[in-house]
């Protein structure tokens, strides 16, 4: 088998995950707003299916990502990652033509079910990059998330401005051309003779999660990642009533402040993570994102005013060094024929943040501003958040005190 060039090959990852991430980003302005005109313009109710929506798509991804895992482990990453690329497609098509709300719900499923493929791309990645390398070349793929979340979101709410039904025309039609690009230019990257045998056993939730108890330091470093996840889901679950609650901001100014944020973590993701990297390793990067993660997360908590919510998503940047370093220290702890499935239990352990943390952090913004409340503190979900991102650093850097690779240890910068 020929040798995969690393540079063709990243770069394939990385616009493959923008245009996969500008098409989910897509229909985010539009979604509400469709599963209102279905149920007749009752707000009330299309706020309850959205979370219901949102809860399902999580819970896919919980379920597929270690399933498609273990496929790429048994039969390679290119084939899984094209036929998940073509299914979101053909999603997104059906969710566009859906005559009713559970056409609309089937849709939104299937989404969830081959978005999971992310995980494979992951692992692709960790095929065909040094481990000492990895962290930079997943800081990209943040970068790539970044950028999709930047530009998905602004083409939706141009688009649904139209039709509510093009941003999904749109984004299954990105996702289909994705598939034939990478039909003719991806490679593969995992040769024959790493492959693992598929066994159901390994290819479940419960199974994957086997793996990480099963592997020193794995363990801890999930719970790490499910801590960080679960912050994370802070942003998409009240900033946008947070932000309209206690800074008076409307849409509009709401989505430049998001497209601000995002522009200063694809700077870190992408143009300042691998150097970092390089000098300090993984480990000190890893602290530092987390220091700077709860410290931003805490000014978002105590933001009253304009003015310290820029100084927040300033300190809150280099936030952007602590997920690419995580994954990487992950990667450096299973072989070639059981990255699939580790990405698939680190893919897991997203799906569970996000299932639990929407409804969390939903809840306990109500409770803060509720009428009536002792204890005013509309920034208390950022406040949890910052929390949670501290606890995370701390067993991080507990987890990865004995290296079995050495990534802890600071590399001179070539």
């Amino acid at each position: 088998m020929p040798i995969v060039p690393r540079r063709a090959a990243i770069a394939f990852i990385f616009v493959s995950m923008v245009l996969d991430i500008v098409a989910l980003g897509i229909v985010i302005p539009v979604l509400p707003q469709l599963i209102k005109g279905f149920l007749g313009g009752d707000t009330a109710s299309a706020a309850a299916w959205f979370g219901i929506f949102g809860t399902a798509w999580a819970a896919m991804q919980f379920v597929f990502s270690p399933f498609l895992g273990a496929l790429s482990d048994r039969f390679g990453r290119r084939p899984v990652l094209l036929l998940s690329i073509l299914g979101l497609g053909i999603d997104y098509l059906i969710m566009a033509l859906a005559p009713t709300l559970t056409w609309l719900f089937l849709g939104r499923v299937l989404s969830g079910m081959t978005a999971a493929g992310f995980a494979t791309a992951a692992a692709y990645i960790a095929d065909v990059t040094p481990p000492e390398k990895r962290a930079g070349a997943y800081g990209l793929v943040g970068a790539a998330w970044g950028f999709g979340f930047i530009i998905g979101p602004a083409m939706g709410g141009y688009l649904g401005a139209i039709d509510l039904r093009l941003p999904f025309f749109v984004a299954g039609g990105l996702a289909l051309l994705n598939a034939a690009y990478g039909f003719l230019i991806l490679p593969e990257s995992l040769p024959p003779e790493k492959r693992a045998p598929f066994r159901l056993a390994r290819a479940n939730p419960v199974g994957s999660l086997t793996l990480l108890r099963g592997h020193p330091q794995l363990f801890g470093l999930a719970t790490v990642s499910l801590l960080y996840q679960l912050a994370h889901t802070v942003f998409p679950s009240v900033f946008v009533l947070w932000a309209g609650y206690e800074l008076g901001w409307d849409a509009r100014q709401v989505g430049l402040a998001l497209a601000a944020v995002g522009v200063a973590g694809v700077t870190v993701q992408g143009g300042l993570v691998r150097p970092f990297v390089r000098r300090l390793g993984e480990r000190r990067a890893l602290a530092i994102g987390a220091f700077f993660g709860t410290a931003g997360f805490f000014l978002y908590g105590v933001a009253g005013t304009v003015p310290v919510f820029w100084i927040g998503a300033a300190v809150y940047a280099p936030a952007g060094f602590f997920n690419p370093s995580l994954i990487g220290l992950i990667s450096q702890r299973v072989g070639p024929s059981e990255q699939g499935q580790v990405q698939g239990a680190n893919s897991s352990i997203m799906g569970i943040a996000g299932m639990i943390g929407p409804g969390l952090f939903t809840t306990v913004f109500a409770w803060s501003i509720r009428e009536g409340a002792g204890w005013h503190l509309p920034g208390l979900p950022f406040l949890i958040a910052s929390a949670m991102f501290a606890t995370a650093g701390f067993l991080a850097l507990r987890a990865t005190r004995h290296s079995p690779t050495g990534a802890a240890a600071p590399r001179a910068a070539s």
